[in-house]
């Protein structure tokens, strides 16, 4: 039998980690925005009450859909997500040399809101499990404090490394890393429409799972950044493969509007 303690951290640990990376990269964006960070507080407190709010309605969400509402609305929130983030991605690359949209940081929260709704709904979930295991509390405690504080630090260390490099490499990684975080969550949207049925099951492509395990340290991290799956079906790759692409022509067209935008600026008059 294992021991609350030490799956409390890698519950807790896993979904943190999903939002603690997005959150920042986000912040990393917005940081070369000039933008401050006064969104994040109030989006973490919307993504806990609506944490706690679908955790307690679960039963009656799961419900829905003929009994499949937990896989369809857990993918529809990711899906959600992935369009904030393309959001994200054409008003922060479009504003990159001039004042960023005042759009940009309510964008930016409700990302992490949704976010923190899916992935505390999953803690909330696993943490109702020990209700009636009152001596179970102490150790679920310790060990969603450790989780939560490797989750947030290995989200730290992206931000910091990522504002190590110069700007424009800066900029890059930014924008493809949103972009990969999006792909992760189509994948993971996927994975759940196929367990509900609504889109059809197939034999995996691959299984990676003897040189990257999913349950190791690495394969947790690629999980929660780009969405890795061990074996992956058709539709898993496909779509992940077009959310990147959707995300790059976002990226390039903002770029190119923005530039139209700075010639139209510099243009004298005539």
């Amino acid at each position: 039998m294992n021991s609350p303690l030490l799956d409390s951290v890698v519950v807790v640990l896993r979904e943190v980690l999903e939002f603690s990376l997005l959150v920042g990269i986000l912040l990393v964006a917005g940081r070369c925005a000039a933008l401050r960070a006064r969104w994040l507080v109030p989006a973490l407190l919307a993504g806990l009450a609506g944490a706690g709010l679908y955790g307690a309605r679960l039963r009656v969400v799961s419900a829905w859909f003929d009994g499949v509402g937990y896989e369809v609305v857990n993918a529809g929130l990711q899906i959600l997500v992935y369009a904030l983030i393309l959001a994200v991605i054409g008003l922060w690359v479009r504003s990159r040399h001039r004042e960023p949209a005042r759009a940009l940081p309510w964008v930016m929260a409700g990302a992490v809101a949704l976010a923190v709704t899916r992935e505390g709904s999953e803690i909330f979930l696993y943490f109702s499990a020990f209700m009636g295991r009152p001596r179970a509390v102490p150790d679920l405690l310790i060990g969603s404090v450790l989780g939560i504080g490797v989750g947030f630090s290995i989200g730290a260390l992206l931000y910091y490394l990522l504002l190590a490099f110069r700007r424009p490499v800066t900029f890059a990684l930014t924008v493809g890393l949103l972009a990969l975080v999006g792909a992760g969550m189509w994948s993971q949207a996927t994975m759940l429409l196929v367990q509900a049925d609504w889109l059809p099951a197939s034999q995996p492509l691959w299984n990676s799972s003897a040189w990257l395990p999913e349950s190791s340290l690495l394969g947790q991290l690629l999980y929660a950044l780009i969405g890795y799956e061990a074996t992956p079906g058709p539709w898993q790759v496909g779509l992940y493969g077009a959310s990147i692409l959707l995300a790059l022509g976002v990226a390039a067209a903002a770029a190119r509007g923005g530039g139209m935008v700075r010639h139209s600026r510099r243009r004298p008059p005539r």
